[in-house]
């Protein structure tokens, strides 16, 4: 063993794994020299102005262009009609259905895509656009999706009317899209029959909106003497797109660019294929010059990804003990007008059958009715894997349920049911394998640390205070989550497996280039993949680049959603890495005229066991594994390409707890405590993972105190700017306080499980119990989200206790 100082000294100037290394990428972006997609200016580029409908539901009896076309600037107008001739005004989408790219005929929710009108600037193309005259026939409009499937229901897709099935199984009604099951029914129903203790309550998650700091775009670039088609775009998946693409436009795949560039915040709004961007790649087609497309903000929030929309029961059977011995969980999703929800083709609800939870429950199932209404379009994953904020909000507000029905303490319902760690690894009667967790631990921790035993006395003293003006809640949450989208076996996505890439360039001093397939919104990857190379080749993480989101350049992947990229992509940046290594061994093993087997790695270099001063170090390698002095047959260079189809999801844990004061008089909640630990495995930047919590806390704070997409009866949107929907500030945000165990993914090759969707994951239950626990001893079990102060008020006011004395 060397001098311990020079081990420390060395592992050090790695700046590898475990260390709180300062973002790479934020020196380029503090100073104002991001590139992103409304940055791209190219010679000859037109803009384009989308039109859209102002009703929910109307026939296009007729479009008008003479005005628009001979306003100054304008130099094309296209409806559905000028896509048909080339088959593109419809287009398939991510959930197995067909979406119109311009309204055919008819619109099916307000604000859907009608025209595109082409102008040399921005404003020449929008004041065309304001100029386009539509002749509508309002129609009946259904936005509550408990009347979709009336016998006497509009029919909202006349188009697949008479489809039996559109992806997913049979249909039952022409509004209807799918009906997704898991689980043993017959033993579930037993269950309940037998049942000491049930507990039933209706649980919405309301439509909510990602609401990314950038709205989508693209800049399309057709070369007409190539057949080359360039798209810059807002997108998480770029390679999933070009394929889209290649499908939709009939340009050869190996033909089509797609350029992700700086990425102003996904959360899953960037992973579908918007109208905008096929309208904007067929005028470039056509004209033959560059077509840019940016939405504003209005148009944002109201036509593209929404998420939730999820109208649930749970439902759990119990002993006179509190333990669980049967759930069913079933739910009516609104998907809107198309069904253009990003799942896989085998999981429709995507991963809703993680609704079990962190909990040994022996009889499982579950249910979700998918229908059509006159909404946007989209079901996306906003800040979690497909559907899993759903089936964990049902799963920790039925637990607070069961243990008020039961009169036990929430955190001892959650201790009597938890999975124990001995069980690990455990299969859900749902079918998920857990592979690892330590939930007990966890909880205990939190509630030592919070003193959760004097904060129920002070609330119990505060309850028994007559002339108290405030309410006191306690909210936890013992979340477990599911990522890491990839395993084939189980996910696809229009067939193409979800597995992920690396590619690594080793220069002959030491410089390493890493390309790929995921794609980076904020998430630091830059920095994070390039610790997990130097701690696989001993090589400085600051010698080392990180390229993403070129599909000229990267290898194939799925992009970058359902907090896949460290369970996936880190899984095949650490493959390939070893790979090199393995190479790198075989030339050390050469140079000091060893056996391969006389070799131990030390940190950033290769020593002979029992001679530590016979070493070479990784430098050295990269040198020479560039000259002739190789053993017999090698080839020259140390690159590698590493593919990795997961053998499971992976599944962070974590336990959250929330303290909230409640003004009984205004209804004004206030966040007086968050404590939040997160156990996502191997942690690969600290610093980088606080930044992830941090930020998904705000958004699960968003989410549970203030965001709604509301409607009025006719489909009107009531909340499509930020005048209405709410975007929390550094002003409202509460504090954060952070903590963190380790239990390492047993199948993943450096132990990580992924961590930026778990605060928001496991933030929005915990903030929406803290607030109903307030309520709880006035007999109150459920209040839905959003908890404004305005709707807590209410609350207050229907119980009588908003009167001053």
């Amino acid at each position: 063993m060397g001098d311990m100082s020079e081990l420390q000294q060395r592992e050090l100037g790695l700046q590898g794994m475990g260390t709180s290394l300062l973002r790479k990428e934020d020196a380029r972006f503090i100073r104002g020299q991001g590139s992103y997609v409304d940055d791209i200016k190219l010679p000859g580029m037109l803009f384009g102005a989308v039109v859209r409908s102002p009703y929910a539901h109307a026939r296009i009896k007729s479009i008008d262009k003479s005005k628009a076309l001979a306003a100054p600037g304008v130099v094309a107008v296209l409806t559905a009609d000028d896509l048909k001739p080339v088959n593109l005004h419809w287009m398939p989408t991510l959930g197995g259905d067909v979406q119109a790219v311009l309204a055919d005929k008819k619109v099916c929710f307000q604000m859907q895509e009608v025209a595109m009108v082409l102008g040399t600037d921005r404003y020449a193309a929008a004041d065309g656009a304001a100029l386009v005259e539509v002749d509508y026939e309002e129609l009946p409009a259904i936005v509550d999706p408990k009347k979709s499937m009336t016998p006497d229901a509009v029919i909202i897709r006349e188009d697949i009317a008479d489809k039996t099935e559109v992806g997913h199984g049979p249909r039952t009604h022409p509004n209807h899209i799918f009906t997704w099951e898991a689980g043993d029914k017959a033993a579930a129903d037993a269950a309940f029959a037998n049942a000491e203790i049930t507990v039933r309550e209706e649980i919405l998650n309301p439509r909510v909106h990602p609401c990314p700091l950038e709205t989508c775009g693209c800049v399309a670039s057709f070369n007409k003497a190539t057949g080359y088609l360039t798209v810059y775009m807002t997108t998480q998946a770029p390679h999933l797109v070009r394929t889209v693409l290649a499908m939709l436009s009939g340009v050869a795949e190996s033909k089509i660019r797609v350029v992700g560039g700086d990425i102003g915040g996904g959360f899953g709004n960037k992973v579908p294929v918007y109208p905008g961007y096929v309208v904007a790649i067929v005028a470039s087609i056509v004209t033959g010059v560059p077509v840019k497309w940016i939405e504003s903000r209005i148009d944002n929030i109201s036509t593209t990804g929404f998420a939730r929309d999820y109208h649930g029961v749970g439902e759990l059977a119990a002993d006179s003990q509190g333990r669980i011995k049967g759930l069913r969980f079933t739910a009516l999703a609104d998907h809107g007008a198309f069904n253009s929800h990003v799942s896989a083709t085998k999981l429709p609800a995507g991963l809703f059958s993680i609704c079990t939870g962190s909990y040994a429950i022996p009889n499982a199932y579950c249910r979700v009715d998918a229908v059509y209404t006159n909404k946007a379009p989209g079901g996306v994953a906003y800040r979690c894997s497909l559907r899993v904020t759903e089936a964990v909000y049902l799963i920790e507000r039925m637990m607070d349920i069961l243990a008020l029905k039961l009169g036990v303490d929430k955190a001892e319902i959650r201790r009597r049911n938890f999975v124990k760690t001995e069980q690990f690894p455990y299969t859900t009667s749902l079918g998920w394998t857990l592979d690892s967790g330590n939930y007990e631990p966890a909880l205990d921790k939190v509630l030592k640390a919070c003193d959760y035993e004097g904060l129920r006395k002070e609330q119990a003293a505060r309850r028994a205070d007559p002339n108290s003006e405030t309410l006191m809640g306690i909210g936890l949450a013992t979340f477990t989550e599911i990522v890491g989208a990839g395993p084939t076996k189980v996910c696809d996505i229009l067939g193409i497996g979800l597995f992920d890439s690396c590619e690594i360039r080793v220069h002959p001093t030491g410089g390493v280039i890493a390309r790929l397939g995921t794609m980076t919104q904020g998430q630091g990857h830059a920095t994070t993949y390039a610790q997990i190379i130097a701690t696989e080749l001993g090589l400085p993480a600051s010698d080392i680049v990180v390229e993403e989101g070129d599909t000229d350049k990267a290898p194939y992947g799925a992009g970058t959603w359902g907090s896949r990229s460290t369970p996936v992509s880190g899984a095949a940046t650490a493959m390939a890495a070893r790979k090199i290594k393995d190479k790198a061994k075989k030339i050390a093993a050469h140079l000091l005229e060893v056996a391969e087997g006389d070799l131990e790695w030390e940190i950033d270099r290769f020593k002979v066991k029992g001679n530590p001063t016979a070493a070479k170090t990784m430098k050295e390698i990269c040198m020479v594994s560039h000259t002739g002095n190789l053993p017999a047959g090698m080839e020259q260079g140390l690159n590698a390409v590493a593919y990795y189809d997961p053998p499971n999801m992976t599944y962070p844990f974590g336990t959250y707890l929330c303290v909230v004061d409640v003004d009984k008089f205004t209804g004004v909640v206030s966040v007086r405590r968050f404590y939040a630990l997160d156990d996502c495995g191997t942690r690969i930047n600290p610093m980088v993972i606080e930044g992830q919590i941090h930020g998904g806390l705000t958004e699960a704070f968003a989410v549970a105190m203030g965001q709604q997409i509301p409607f009025d009866e006719n489909g009107n949107h009531l909340g499509n700017s930020l005048m209405d929907y709410f975007l929390p500030t550094s002003m409202e945000t509460p504090h954060w306080e952070t903590d963190h165990t380790v239990t390492p993914c047993p199948h993943h090759p450096i132990g990580a499980k992924g961590v930026a969707e778990s605060p928001h994951v496991g933030g929005i239950p915990c903030f929406s119990n803290a607030v109903i626990d307030a309520f709880s001893h006035l007999g109150v079990t459920h209040m839905d989200m959003p908890h404004t102060s305005y709707r807590v008020w209410k609350q207050c006011h229907a119980l009588g206790i908003d009167q001053r004395t």
